[in-house]
């Protein structure tokens, strides 16, 4: 199911980096902005121009089009701490070039109705991810715009890129006669019963000092980390003295993902968060205030605002919510196992079509290897398919 709901949510992403010292998974990024790489595709292009890297029926692609996009992806990865190995560049290359060429095509096939589609599931996506952050305009702007300045985007490029991804899905449902019934989601639902059950969650505050330099991410001098100490003692006892905790949390508080806010994270289940900060945020009563908490990341104090008991998501027909996913519904899971199913056939028969032509050789060979595969795979679907379903 994972992978299914991949598919759809891959066509909006809107997700914002979660608060530094909290997830488990969240290694601090270096500070490797894509902007230094564009400086430098901007360079090369002033030097030797802006070849066309692929080009079909209507289109054509710029090789600036596709390194803005690569710098973008590695700008990504770097947020999430993660680094693309120089052996992977040239595959991200040819993965980016293969989406822009599909995007391409699709738009080309975009109807004023898939046109206003794309821009409702926009809207309604964004409107989702505020809701779930409990993020209002002007705090979800700020937040979003510290990671387009890493990822050297515009705004209105973002907003585009949504939009235009959520347009070729309404294309892509339209085109391969995407129709889902009710009693398809009710199998389903009987066959993926854990899927709907959400686990018991907690609501909480927190102020971090940061113990690691915020640039290298080393440890501070072993001064600095008890003159920190000092200061977070100095504000639990403000806390128990009855100070407001979100106004200190917005003084103090040196997470900068959720001290605007003051201090509250999204709600999350057990599993999510380092050890320690975990341990105490489900240890506590609801209002309680924690000890300090020590993790690799620095200093907690964490207040606990609500547990949400556990529950299992009830069936409502097509329309059903599945937890966790930004207001996912059944309808849009199996929508897109269809998609999964159909598409790559034919997105290849779309590419003979529009007579699609990647111009640089490396590209070209890897799009050729990936094109062999999508057509051994439907091959291996045609052989494994009853005769009387043929």
């Amino acid at each position: 199911m994972k992978t299914v709901l991949a598919v759809i949510a891959g066509a909006l992403t809107l997700a914002l980096a979660p608060a530094r010292g909290a997830t488990a998974n969240d290694t601090p990024p270096p500070a490797v902005p894509a902007a230094a790489s564009n400086s430098l595709n901007t360079t090369i292009t002033q030097l030797f121009g802006d070849p066309a890297v692929a080009k079909g029926k209507g289109f054509e692609i710029k090789q600036s089009q596709l390194d803005k996009l690569t710098a973008s992806v590695r700008a990504a990865a770097a947020a999430h701490g993660q680094a693309i190995p120089p052996e992977r560049l040239k595959a991200v290359e040819a993965a980016e070039l293969n989406q822009l060429i599909d995007i391409q095509m699709l738009l080309q096939k975009a109807t004023p109705a898939d046109k206003a589609a794309g821009r409702a599931d926009f809207d309604k996506s964004l409107k989702a991810v505020k809701t779930a952050q409990k993020l209002n305009d002007s705090e979800f702007d700020s937040k979003l715009g510290e990671q387009l300045k890493l990822q050297n985007m515009t705004r209105a490029e973002w907003d585009q890129q949504h939009i235009d991804q959520a347009t070729v899905l309404a294309v892509l449902k339209r085109e391969l006669k995407v129709n889902v019934s009710e009693a398809e989601a009710k199998k389903f639902y009987d066959e993926h019963q854990t899927d709907f059950e959400q686990p018991e969650m907690v609501r909480v505050r927190h102020i971090l000092l940061l113990t690691i330099d915020p640039t290298t991410h080393q440890p501070l001098p072993p001064d600095q980390q008890a003159a920190k100490h000092k200061q977070i003692e100095a504000l639990l006892k403000r806390v128990r003295a009855g100070e407001d905790f979100a106004k200190l949390a917005k003084e103090y508080s040196e997470d900068p993902a959720s001290k605007d806010n003051g201090g509250e994270l999204p709600p999350f289940p057990r599993g999510q968060m380092v050890p320690e900060f975990e341990a105490a945020a489900f240890s506590l009563k609801t209002n309680e205030v924690s000890d300090i908490v020590t993790t690799a990341y620095g200093y907690h104090i964490i207040q606990l605002l609500d547990k949400i008991p556990a529950k299992t998501e009830p069936f409502t027909g097509l329309d059903t919510k599945i937890p966790g996913n930004r207001g996912l519904t059944l309808r849009d899971v199996l929508e897109a196992q269809a998609i999964q199913k159909e598409a790559p056939q034919y997105m290849l028969a779309l590419r003979k079509a529009d007579d699609v032509q990647i111009l640089d050789p490396e590209l070209m060979a890897l799009q050729q290897q990936a094109d062999a595969e999508a057509a051994a795979g439907g091959a291996a679907d045609q052989t494994n398919t009853p005769p009387a379903a043929k």
